[in-house]
């Protein structure tokens, strides 16, 4: 009895002690930073900053040569006749002042060394990529592109020029190397280089020119229907090949049927 007396009150002031004792541990609050930390006395430039890769954009290409100079670089994809080439894309083009003799104008029979200028034309351009030059004017009558052509460093026009392929054929206003092929035709000619032996019929009147103003005539003899140049009234029966006049003007009746296209102008290649 006296024992439980004795663990009783013991026991009720252990309970009180604990109870009422202080909280020995304490909560930190953490507080997180969006920055990385650095410790003190770390030097900065030790620290592996990753920096974002600055996008690059591409310099743009430079303008190739022949954009600079008005001129076109394409793909020859066939060759019509002498003077005439079609280039990727269906468009054809004319070259400029000169005129080879006819072989696919069904107007016309295939005239002398008509198919050795087609035939040499091809040999030079057909398959190949050219340089084309504009000069005046952009298209003829027929859309064709009118153009100077260029392969490596042939100057096309002029070459079929000079060694007796074409005759030089000035179309004002683009007339920018007629002089040129002027000079061309003149040492074929001297040279008797292709056409100009072959066609025992070529000779300066063969040359076609461009009509500006009448010839000097008493005027008995010319066709009213041609009143810009003096062409014989029919018969006999004349083409484009047997006068020397070019794109002149033409009124009806038109008894030659010099103006095939019934445009008023007559001869035009």
């Amino acid at each position: 009895m006296r024992l439980k007396n004795f663990i009783t009150p013991l026991l009720i002031s252990v309970l009180l002690l604990t109870g009422c004792s202080p909280t020995t541990s304490t909560e930190t609050e953490q507080t997180v930073s969006p920055f990385p930390s650095v410790n003190e006395g770390e030097n900065s430039s030790s620290q592996d900053i990753t920096s974002p890769t600055p996008s690059v954009t591409p310099a743009q290409s430079p303008q190739s040569i022949s954009q600079v100079l008005g001129a076109q670089t394409t793909m020859v994809t066939a060759v019509i006749d002498g003077d005439t080439i079609e280039i990727e894309g269906g468009q054809r083009i004319r070259y400029i002042g000169i005129n080879t003799p006819e072989t696919v104008d069904p107007r016309k029979p295939v005239e002398c060394f008509g198919r050795e200028a087609s035939s040499k034309n091809k040999e030079l351009v057909a398959g190949k990529s050219v340089r084309l030059e504009k000069d005046i004017s952009e298209t003829d009558k027929y859309r064709r592109l009118l153009r100077y052509v260029f392969i490596g460093n042939v100057f096309v026009n002029d070459y079929l020029v000079r060694q007796g392929y074409a005759y030089a054929s000035s179309y004002p206003p683009d007339v920018k190397y007629q002089n040129q092929f002027n000079q061309a035709e003149r040492e074929a000619k001297t040279n008797s280089r292709g056409l100009w032996s072959a066609c025992s019929s070529t000779s300066t009147t063969n040359t076609p020119q461009t009509a500006t103003t009448p010839p000097s005539t008493n005027g008995s003899n010319c066709d009213p229907s041609y009143p810009t140049v003096c062409i014989p009234p029919s018969p006999p029966d004349l083409d484009c090949p047997d006068i020397t006049y070019r794109r002149f003007k033409v009124l009806p009746p038109d008894p030659h049927r010099f103006d095939g296209d019934h445009d008023g102008v007559g001869c035009e290649s």
